[in-house]
């Protein structure tokens, strides 16, 4: 296996440092998934503050545990997507309306602004954009309850 030649540190203040084979360190980094939800273990782009390229991880498997484990705290902390497991209610049939939902994450309730903020992604693959812009994922509607489907076939 080829190790990385750099590193992944938290600074005094817990912001992400990359430090480069050749010892350099860039502060301010961020950690970008290329294909967030259809191959989230794969390309993982490191970006520095100006917003070039630093590093290009192929496959998060391939990290040694403490780097890997590094970049998955960098990804949790900037990925907030709940994923929809569950949809209890809504308000009405028109948009503006209020979904009540079950996620991964727990219960919440969100307004959906209108039917373009329902996208859907490949297959069966769904994105809720609600009100405030956080994005909901469905990984896979067919594979919801019956109730849940009910709900959103008005929609879409």
């Amino acid at each position: 296996m080829n190790l990385p030649a750099y590193d992944l540190r938290r600074n005094a203040e817990g912001r992400l440092v990359f430090v480069a084979a050749d010892g350099l360190a860039h502060e301010g980094v961020l950690a970008v998934r290329a294909f967030p939800i259809s191959d989230p273990e794969r390309g993982i782009s490191i970006i520095g503050a100006a917003g070039q390229e630093l590093a290009w991880i192929e496959d998060l498997a391939m990290l040694p545990t403490p780097l890997r484990q590094a970049l998955d705290d960098a990804l949790a902390e900037r990925e907030f997507m709940p994923e929809i497991l569950r949809i209890d209610a809504v308000s009405g049939f028109a948009t503006p309306c209020e979904w009540r939902v079950d996620t991964d994450r727990g219960p919440t309730a969100f307004t959906l602004k209108g039917e373009e903020d329902i996208r859907r992604l490949a297959g069966q693959t769904l994105l809720i954009a609600d009100s405030h812009g956080i994005h909901y994922l469905v990984r896979d509607a067919a594979a919801l309850d019956r109730h849940s489907r009910r709900l959103l076939d008005r929609f879409l």
